[in-house]
């Protein structure tokens, strides 16, 4: 299981990346992680409180709790078709998000929530790219991404643009999957998320093969310190991060200055 942090080159010159524990050509990658959340978008939310016992709804409460939302604040959440940091957000007080995603099942599924939640205001939908955001430069007071940026292509492009639409004084935080720090527990979570998740998959969500990549997509994805190095080499500074549940999952934080 080879861990990769950037691209490396194919036979045919192409550079590819991880898709899960398989290298695929750099190309491919954005319309195969679409496909798996196209099958998986209806039950996108029911299997996140499966998978994690109903944790990650903690998990997103600190985040914004660390975010601290005011009156006036724009944010954009990249990756969160869904809703869940942006309803977040506006509930404990926010001005207005963006809800940015690659992937339009995932977003209709977000708008129908929004309804459902009365949230129909201070509120957009957008299909983009993290690697290419539709904003214009120094657009928002805050950028949040939410378990998305491991399947991102090119990790640094991402980092870039969240640098770029952020204002100066602006704030970068990413809730993502990270490497336990609980000794022995590992070995648990390992057995956890290889038997059991896509099991869970297949039953739940009829998708068994969506599941055994995101299982692995966490994997490959760079441990804390590494990520922070990441973030910093972007542009970032006071950078830091905050471990949930012993690493399960971790808050990235930094400041455009």
């Amino acid at each position: 299981m080879s861990k990769h942090t950037g691209p490396a080159g194919g036979e045919n010159g192409e550079q590819t990346t991880h898709f899960g524990f398989r290298d695929v050509p750099e190309s491919q990658k954005a319309s195969m992680v679409r496909e798996v959340f196209d099958t998986v978008a209806s039950k996108y939310d029911l299997m996140n409180d499966l998978m994690s016992g109903g944790v990650h709804r903690l998990w997103k409460d600190t985040f914004i709790n660390e975010l601290k939302p005011r009156p006036g604040m724009k944010l954009l959440d990249v990756a969160g078709g869904t809703g869940d940091i942006a309803f977040r957000f506006l509930k404990k007080g926010g001005g207005s998000v963006t809800v940015c995603d690659i992937n339009y099942e995932m977003l209709h599924v977000g708008r129908d929530r929004a309804a459902d939640h009365g949230l129909l205001k201070n509120i957009n939908w957008t299909v983009g790219d993290a690697q290419k955001l539709p904003l214009p430069d120094h657009s928002v007071d805050a950028y949040t991404i939410a378990f998305g940026i491991r399947n991102v292509t090119r990790i640094t492009e991402a980092l870039s643009e969240a640098y770029r639409v952020l204002r100066p004084g602006g704030k970068f935080q990413c809730l993502e999957f990270s490497k336990v720090v609980l000794p022995g527990f590992d070995k648990l979570y390992d057995a956890y998320s290889f038997k059991l998740l896509p099991e869970i998959g297949r039953l739940i969500a009829g998708n068994r093969e969506a599941y055994q990549y995101l299982a692995e997509s966490i994997r490959q994805f760079p441990d804390q310190e590494t990520f922070a190095s990441m973030i910093r080499d972007a542009g970032f500074e006071r950078v830091k991060y905050r471990n949930l549940s012993g690493g399960i999952a971790a808050i990235h934080s930094g400041w455009r200055i």
